[in-house]
C-alpha cells in the first residue's frame, strides 16, 4: 500500500423517479452537483438507482402463476434500464467528469444480446471512463424475476489514484467468500450499496470493516409509497411496510462510525478517507496478511465468463 493523501468521499441517499430513466438521470445530476460542493474525490449512489428499487410489487408472479398485468409491468421497468455502455452510461461519464471524482452507482442493466436484466455496479473515474462493472452474482428471493445472476469474472478490485476500490451489492455481502475474494485483492475502500434498511444491516457493515480493515460505504435509497407512480400505489403488496428509510453511513476501518447513520430523509454524507488509518488498524489485524493461515485455508474465484463456458 502506498500512502495516500487523504481525501474527502460522498454517499447520496436518495430517491429516484421510479421507473423513470430520463427524470432519473437528471436528478443523478442534481445530486452530483450538489455534493460536488465539497469536492469529493469518490461518490457512491445506492443499488439499482436506475429506475429504482421496486420493493413491494410483485410483477404478477406466484408459484406457477403469472399474468399479464406482471409482465406489462415487467416491460415497463426494462424499457427504463439501461444498457451498458449506452447513452446513459456516456452521460454518467460526463458527470464525473465534471465532478473531478470516481463515480460508484447501482443500476438494472439491460443486456444487449439476451434483453436479461442485470443488478449492476458501475465504476466511473475522474476523466468520465468506465473502468469497471459489478453484476450481483445472487439476486435476493423474488429479486430473481426481475434479474439474472453474474458471474466471478467482474468480482474486482479496481486500482485508483485513490486507493483499491471495490465492493459488493447488498445481501451479496452476506457471502463469506465473497467477501474474501475482495480481501485477496488488497481492498482498501469497500462498497456496499444496498436496498436493506434495517438495524442488523448496520452490523453487517461494521463487521465488515472490522474484518477487512477498510473503509466501508454504505448507500441506500429512502423512499415512501408517495415516490411511487399513481398507477402503481395500489400494486404495492403491505403499503404501510414497504417504504425505505435509508441507513447510509461511512465506517473506519476499526468499525467506527464517522458518518451517519442516515434515515428518513434524502441527504448526502460526507467522510474524510485517510490510509494512514487502514495501515494502523492493520497492526493488530490483517485477513490476507500476518493474520492469515494459507496452510490451511484457501479459495479458487472462477472468473470465467459466462458467455464462454
Amino acid at each position: 500500500m502506498q500512502s495516500q493523501t487523504p481525501f474527502v468521499s460522498a454517499v447520496i441517499q436518495a430517491s429516484p423517479v421510479f421507473f423513470d430513466v430520463k427524470r432519473t438521470m437528471e436528478k443523478i445530476g442534481t445530486l452530483i452537483t450538489e455534493a460536488s460542493r465539497q469536492k469529493p474525490r469518490l461518490m457512491l449512489f445506492p443499488e439499482v438507482f436506475i429506475p429504482g428499487y421496486p420493493r413491494g410489487l410483485t410483477f404478477g408472479t406466484s408459484v406457477g402463476s403469472r399474468t399479464t398485468e406482471g409482465r406489462d409491468l415487467f416491460v415497463r421497468y426494462w424499457e427504463n434500464s439501461i444498457e451498458v455502455p449506452g447513452p446513459e452510461t456516456i452521460q454518467l461519464g460526463t458527470f464525473a467528469k465534471e465532478a473531478s471524482c470516481y463515480l460508484v452507482i447501482g443500476i438494472t442493466e439491460k443486456d444487449k444480446i439476451s434483453d436479461t436484466l442485470y443488478c449492476s455496479l458501475l465504476y466511473f473515474d475522474p476523466k468520465g471512463k468506465l473502468i469497471g462493472k459489478h453484476r450481483k452474482i445472487k439476486p435476493t428471493a423474488a429479486e430473481r424475476i426481475l434479474w439474472g445472476e453474474g458471474d466471478g469474472s467482474d468480482i474486482q478490485v479496481h486500482e485508483t489514484s485513490i486507493g483499491k476500490l471495490g465492493g459488493l451489492i447488498c445481501w451479496e455481502n452476506y457471502m463469506p467468500l465473497a467477501r474474501t475474494a475482495l480481501y485477496q485483492q488488497g481492498i482498501e475502500i469497500y462498497l456496499a450499496p444496498t436496498a436493506d434498511c434495517r438495524d442488523t444491516w448496520q452490523s453487517t457493515l461494521t463487521h465488515i470493516a472490522c474484518e477487512s480493515r477498510c473503509y466501508v460505504l454504505g448507500s441506500n435509497q429512502y423512499f415512501t409509497l408517495d415516490h411511487y407512480p399513481k398507477d402503481l400505489k395500489s400494486s404495492v403488496v403491505n403499503p404501510q411496510t414497504m417504504s425505505s428509510t435509508g441507513g447510509s453511513v461511512i465506517i473506519s476501518p476499526l468499525g467506527k462510525v464517522v458518518a451517519g447513520p442516515l434515515y428518513n430523509q434524502e441527504g448526502i454524507l460526507f467522510a474524510e478517507i485517510d490510509h494512514r488509518e487502514i495501515i494502523k488498524a492493520k497492526m493488530d489485524f490483517d485477513v490476507i496478511g500476518h493474520y492469515a493461515r494459507p496452510d490451511i485455508f484457501s479459495l479458487f474465484v472462477n472468473t470465467v465468463k459466462k458467455d464462454t463456458y
